[in-house]
């Protein structure tokens, strides 16, 4: 057996962008890379730590939300006032 076997995960549901494979993708937990294993793509993850979430209509919406105060609500029927 190998003693440099690496970490390896398979990401359910990827695609791999050079041949539209689905379910092909792995990961290398240590050098996180992302590798394909039906046609051998292979890409660096971004080190980039400053990543920030994409604007959906969901975060936009936390963003803006403001506190209001609860009030009673009084319900009147329309056919009492009918007499």
């Amino acid at each position: 057996m190998n003693t440099t076997s690496r970490r390896r995960r398979f990401i359910a549901g990827a695609v791999c962008p050079r041949c539209g494979e689905m379910d092909k993708i792995v990961v290398d937990m240590e050098t996180q890379t992302r590798e394909c294993v039906a046609c051998n793509f292979s890409e660096a993850r971004p080190q980039d730590n400053t990543a920030q979430e994409l604007p959906t209509r969901v975060s936009r919406a936390a963003a803006r939300r403001v506190e209001t105060p609860a009030e009673a609500v009084t319900l009147i029927d329309p056919r009492k006032n009918e007499d």
